[in-house]
């Protein structure tokens, strides 16, 4: 299996540390090398909070440099703006259309881009999805999170079963049962009517 290199980017509070911890148990799982860093800027106030995963047979350093991500899962769509630099060419972006203000926003000092999914569209492929109204729907607003891996395990190639067992490892037991639910919307959510189906056979599938 090739190296497979993702970067995962949202706001302080929307459990981008659960989900690499997901995608770490995975990687044990599938007997794979793994390394994962993260930057965690102003995470307190509503920052930006930024994960490297990265997987192979042999992975020596942790950080995904400009343009080295096969995937970027962006929780927030300003987020998807500060994570495309990160995508290679012929990459994946998944993206949660939640907006959610930065504090220049709340206070009055910006306007909150109108365009900025847009903005990004034009320059990279992107499958957009209301992760937060899977996950309300789900039973937990706050599974943001399982949603997007969901979305984004549709498009690895790997068996299901094998991220059952990496979330069951890593949820704790009270919430396992509202989180799989959220993950498994997720998954629906990319199963039918997409333009981007055809990358699960191709370029994008990850090989177990």
């Amino acid at each position: 299996m090739k190296d497979v290199n993702v970067v995962l980017i949202g706001v302080g509070g929307q459990g981008t540390l659960l989900a690499s911890k997901i995608l770490g148990a995975l990687a044990v799982g599938l007997h794979r090398d793994a390394k994962v860093s993260e930057v965690h800027g102003m995470a307190q106030r509503g920052g930006s909070v930024l994960t490297f995963f990265r997987m192979g047979e042999r992975i020596h350093a942790p950080m995904i440099g400009p343009g080295g991500a096969d995937y970027v899962l962006a929780f927030e769509k300003l987020e998807a703006a500060r994570g495309l630099p990160y995508l290679r060419r012929g990459g994946l972006m998944i993206v949660n259309q939640q907006e959610i203000p930065p504090i220049t926003v709340v206070t009055g000092a910006a306007k909150y881009p109108s365009d900025v999914l847009e903005s990004v569209r034009e320059r990279a492929e992107i499958v957009s999805i209301n992760a937060f109204e899977l996950a309300r729907k789900a039973g937990e607003p706050r599974a943001v999170n399982l949603v997007l891996l969901g979305a984004f395990a549709r498009f690895t190639g790997f068996d299901p079963s094998v991220w059952d067992r990496a979330i069951e490892e890593t949820v704790p037991q009270r919430s396992l049962r509202v989180n799989m639910e959220a993950f498994r919307a997720g998954y629906i959510s990319t199963a039918n009517g997409s333009e981007h189906n055809d990358r699960i056979d191709g370029m994008a599938r990850m090989e177990p």
